[in-house]
């Protein structure tokens, strides 16, 4: 299965509670922290959710 890495881009401060979860979902939480996921579609609509907040590097 292809692997994709989640970078955190911006804060979750003065964000909704929704989706200060879904970083932590996906293993986040401090800017610039990177974490390997399996390409899923649920990831992907993981980070469809917060895409303003992260970046998928590769």
């Amino acid at each position: 299965m292809a692997k994709i890495k989640v970078q955190q881009t911006g804060s979750t401060i003065d964000r909704p509670k929704n989706q200060k979860r879904v970083i932590e979902a996906l293993g986040l939480g401090k800017i610039s922290k990177v974490k390997e996921h399996n390409d899923t579609p649920q990831i992907r609509g993981m980070i469809n959710k917060v895409k303003h907040l992260v970046k998928v590097i590769g």
